[in-house]
């Protein structure tokens, strides 16, 4: 659904993305993480054609958007940047307006998108009245008008209240699985990304830092890590790294186990030393953990860095 080959945006001395390469497969949720600047909004912009790049293509559906740009566009749906609405007017009125700008849309299909996006009831109060949340999910019915293939959503989240951000969590889910729907998204909320992607990629000063499945994070920053919980942890630690068990701690509740040490010895020597256990487990990085580590890979000497 979406070849990004070598792109590159440069505006005057600034490079915004360098040498980038992306593929998304039919039917995925696809996240591309980033801090500010980091080229997230630059890359969707020449996805959308509303960018061009410096050098290298993007094919959308097959269609490259530059030479192409309608047959690219023709089956994709958008929230690029922040969405601006007639607030004096209806959302159905907003709607019928935006949409009259790319061809006629029948109500039918005006309604039955703002039922997907759950503002069946409000679709003729005036967008004033429209929370913050709804507002986003009008956003998402006009990205829906075209009947698209792919979703293309910028910052879908931003600036919504955790309400509004369960409930565009619950209305991308319900996009993906009952049309399937193919989804790209960028965000800087990790564990919004955590929850919904299976695949991401992770940009930094424009250049990809990552990409892989969600499940390749998890695995990577957290190797050989254990979480303990005791009464004493630093007495605990002293005592396994007497007994030589012990290559590493860290952050008050992490332990790195010596080559061939299983969790049960460790519970065995800790008891027998009278220093009780209340927990242990490996040790599953999040989202967050895993991004840090790239944005300072410095930070944790025992995490590879995995670009």
């Amino acid at each position: 659904m979406i070849k990004i080959d070598r792109i590159t945006k440069k505006f005057g001395r600034l490079t915004a993305v360098q040498d980038l390469c992306l593929e998304v497969a039919r039917g995925e949720i696809f996240g591309v993480l980033g801090h500010n600047g980091s080229g997230k909004s630059t890359t969707i912009g020449m996805m959308l054609g509303q960018v061009w790049p410096t050098k290298g293509s993007v094919a959308l559906c097959g269609h490259d958007v530059h030479r192409h740009r309608a047959r690219a566009l023709a089956k994709v749906g958008a929230i690029f940047e922040a969405p601006a609405f007639y607030d004096y007017l209806s959302g159905w009125r907003n709607l019928k307006i935006l949409s009259s700008y790319s061809g006629r849309t029948p109500d039918a299909r005006i309604l039955e998108v703002l039922d997907w996006v759950g503002l069946s009831g409000r679709e003729h109060a005036t967008v004033r009245t429209y929370s913050h949340g709804m507002r986003a999910r009008l956003a998402i019915a006009q990205a829906l008008l075209p009947s698209p293939d792919l979703l293309i959503l910028d910052e879908p989240s931003d600036g919504l209240d955790p309400e509004g951000i369960h409930e565009m969590r619950e209305t991308i889910r319900r996009l993906h699985r009952e049309l399937g729907l193919t989804i790209f998204l960028s965000s800087h909320l990790l564990h919004e990304v955590e929850q919904l992607c299976t695949r991401i990629a992770v940009l930094n000063r424009g250049h990809k830092v990552f990409e892989g499945a969600l499940a390749q994070t998890r695995g990577s920053a957290g190797d050989n890590w254990i979480h303990l919980r005791t009464g004493d942890f630093e007495l605990a630690c002293r005592a396994l790294s007497e007994a030589g068990m012990l290559l590493n701690h860290r952050e008050g509740h992490l332990l790195q186990p010596a080559e061939g040490v299983s969790a049960d010895q460790i519970v065995r020597h800790l008891v027998g030393h009278s220093l009780p256990v209340h927990e242990i487990m490996p040790h599953r990085p999040s989202l967050e953990e895993f991004y840090l580590t790239l944005m300072n890979p410095t930070s944790d000497p025992s995490t590879p860095n995995p670009q």
